[in-house]
């Protein structure tokens, strides 16, 4: 019997069009329609149990929905919160928003394990994720730009974010 991991790769591939429709039509950005929709899958990954059976569809789909309207909640607090810092611009008694001392060497930490894991990757993989995360390029363009299939694009940008979901696992139970 296909593992639940296998079962969900095949699962993904197949609604990863109509996941990113559905996505797309909701935040009404194409960009970070991808992003959630990859993101769908990463935390179905994590949700999914060996040992219980699910509805792997019906959990991809809920995740990417979810994912979805909590981008539309967070753009709108987001929005309420930057207004009401603008009014409060000129208040001197706001404290410093920038990060203390151990927070920038904590961050600088956390983002040279990332370039450290990164630089391990396949050079492919590695411009696929910089072009799509960083450049917000979807996925047919990095495909021509690349020389590559769309679905090729899509197995390095999973194999790069199942890589930093397990080095973002690890860095939190550390």
């Amino acid at each position: 019997m296909d593992s639940p991991i296998a079962r969900l790769d095949l699962a993904y591939t197949a609604l990863r069009p109509s996941l990113l429709k559905s996505v797309l039509r909701i935040v009404q950005n194409r960009a970070v329609a991808e992003e959630l929709t990859q993101e769908a899958y990463l935390r179905a990954r994590g949700a999914i149990e060996p040992d219980k059976p699910c509805h792997i569809e019906a959990l991809l789909w809920q995740i990417a929905q979810n994912l979805a309207f909590d981008h539309l909640r967070w753009k709108r607090v987001r929005t309420g919160t930057q207004t009401l810092e603008a009014m409060n611009a000129n208040d001197a008694g706001l404290a410093d928003r920038n990060p203390s001392a151990e927070e920038q060497i904590i961050y600088r930490d956390e983002l040279q394990m990332v370039l450290d894991a990164l630089s391990k990757l396949p050079i492919r993989s590695q411009k696929a994720w910089v072009l799509n995360r960083i450049e917000g390029w979807p996925y047919p363009r990095i495909a021509a730009h690349l020389g590559v299939s769309a679905n090729t694009v899509f197995n390095d940008l999973k194999m790069v974010m199942g890589m930093l979901y397990d080095l973002r696992r690890k860095m939190n139970d550390a």
